[in-house]
């Protein structure tokens, strides 16, 4: 590679025609132009650090002109003469900044919530929803440079549209998300934890549910009613008996269900890494006999409630809106209000211990030396239990 006279011009660098091999024109103190066959002109700075020749590419022209790579190697200049390589320093901006965009909030929030294996598919993608806000805000933003107002500001958006749960959660995923960071090294502490008393409180409210022994037989008859899709009748007839979380009914599999010994045993989404158990629900004989009057139609099917659509099985809204075709509005009766029913009931009419209802909601109860419970703890009581409850909803029904 051959060496030109000076270049002193930028109109020297424009008129410079490729060769058949690179040649250079010196531009002076180290930096010059290498032109390329294929006519690429390069800037370059020749310096020595620790007596070794090196070369630092300063930008391709014309994007990058003669004064502008003067400038540039004026800068390199100053970072030798402090005895740092300003190769080097270079291959550590890159490394920084390719450190930044792998580690902003989107990447860390998407690891995170791919971790979340062990939880119930609603849970996952409550928290993919909740956590798309702040993405939409700030995700691309390294998560270290995230301020304690960013993640405010979000939460704000929803308080000031009346949605305070709904901003409560968001700053909730978002410490979880900061917390995995600061496991894994990324950020030193999370700033969520300066917002403490900064939203509004969410009011608590209870998921509606009729507990009248006269309105509770009204329904029953009213569900028996029911003319649409048989597996909704089934979930909504079987639901009171059970009184299971709505979406763990919705999900029964038949390979959990054993209608000769009338138990449906399974491991509750909600409560996983907490028992890490079955919840046995002993089936009484009106139970049995819708899932055998069921059968033919889904037990070729791995749902109980199967369903033509995306899930396979109910969804939330087709048992809530069998509930509206039926005259059962929001604030009167919720799928989960199956469950209030029973334990008022039980509690006030029928008079069942409480460690029973309990078990048999899948609560983690624990006894008098402070462990807890075994899901098999009372069994044979909670079977007579469960077929009272039945016989006595038998009783409502008929009024």
């Amino acid at each position: 590679m051959t060496e030109r006279k000076p270049l002193t011009h930028t109109r020297q660098a424009e008129t410079a025609k490729p060769e058949a091999k690179p040649y250079t024109l010196n531009a002076g103190d180290g930096l010059f132009l290498k032109v390329m066959p294929n006519g690429t002109k390069k800037w370059m700075w020749r310096y020595f650090y620790l007596k070794k020749a090196k070369t630092l590419s300063m930008g391709i022209f014309p994007s990058v002109g003669l004064a502008e790579a003067k400038a540039a190697r004026d800068k390199a200049r100053k970072i030798l003469a402090q005895g740092e390589d300003p190769s080097q320093q270079r291959k550590d901006e890159k490394a920084a900044a390719l450190l930044c965009h792998e580690n902003t909030f989107k990447v860390v929030a998407e690891e995170w919530l791919a971790r979340q294996t062990d939880k119930a598919e609603a849970t996952r993608t409550k928290s993919q929803w909740l956590l798309s806000f702040p993405i939409a805000d700030f995700g691309n933003r390294p998560i270290k440079s995230i301020t304690p107002i960013m993640v405010l500001d979000t939460c704000r958006r929803f308080e000031k549209q009346g949605k305070h749960e709904t901003a409560k959660r968001i700053k909730v995923k978002c410490s979880q998300v900061f917390r995995y960071a600061v496991a894994t090294g990324r950020i030193e502490s999370d700033p969520t934890r300066d917002l403490n008393g900064a939203l509004k409180s969410p009011q608590t409210t209870h998921m509606a549910a009729i507990t009248d022994p006269c309105e509770i037989g009204q329904l029953l008859r009213d569900i028996d009613q029911y003319s649409g899709y048989p597996q909704v009748k089934a979930a909504l007839q079987i639901a009171p008996l059970v009184f299971v979380r709505p979406g763990e009914l919705r999900s029964a599999r038949w390979a959990d269900i054993d209608l000769d010994t009338a138990e449906w045993r399974f491991t509750p989404p909600k409560t996983r890494n907490q028992t890490q158990v079955d919840l046995i629900v002993p089936l009484a004989r009106q139970a049995v006999t819708i899932l055998r009057n069921l059968q033919p139609i889904t037990g070729k099917y791995e749902y109980v409630f199967h369903s033509y659509g995306k899930t396979r099985h109910l969804s939330e809204s087709a048992v809530l809106n069998a509930l509206r075709r039926l005259g059962y509005s929001g604030n009167v009766m919720t799928g989960h209000g199956f469950r209030a029913m029973a334990t008022t009931a039980m509690k006030e009419r029928l008079k069942i211990p409480e460690e029973y209802i309990e078990l048999q909601l899948g609560h983690r109860v624990k006894g008098p030396n402070g462990q807890a419970y075994d899901r098999a703890k009372y069994l044979e009581d909670r079977k007579h239990m469960m077929q009272g409850w039945a016989d006595y909803l038998d009783k409502l029904k008929a009024g």
